[in-house]
């Protein structure tokens, strides 16, 4: 069983940044899919970036692309997702999840969660 736990979340005026950490209970060797998800109120869970293939490809959603980047720490078993430029429309619940190596990580159905963690951010 993969376990994953978010925090760094929090409340932030617009144009600020923020630093969420994921960490997992598995070997970053195992090249595992990461994720980054969100879902605000009222919308479905949108998929913001992947981190694959032991960090040869990532890949960002049109709507964070180049103000979020996703990385991790090999030697901490932590995936970060770097918030820079942050929007009102950022406003979410941030989930990490973790499933099976594949190539195409942003189209899979990622089986293991993280409790999630809220970010707000204020105009």
């Amino acid at each position: 069983q993969v376990q994953l736990v978010e925090s760094g979340g929090g409340s932030v005026q617009a144009g600020g940044s923020l630093r969420l950490s994921c960490t997992a209970s598995i070997s970053w060797y195992s090249r595992y899919c990461m994720g980054w998800f969100r879902q605000a109120p009222g919308k479905e869970r949108e998929g913001v970036a992947h981190f694959y293939l032991g960090g040869s490809s990532t890949y960002y959603a049109d709507s964070v692309k180049g103000r979020f980047t996703i990385s991790q720490d090999a030697a901490k078993n932590t995936l970060y997702l770097q918030m820079n430029n942050l929007k009102p429309e950022d406003t979410a619940m941030y989930y990490c999840a973790a499933g099976p190596p594949s190539n195409l990580c942003p189209m899979i159905k990622y089986p293991y969660w993280g409790q999630g963690t809220q970010v707000t951010v204020s105009s």
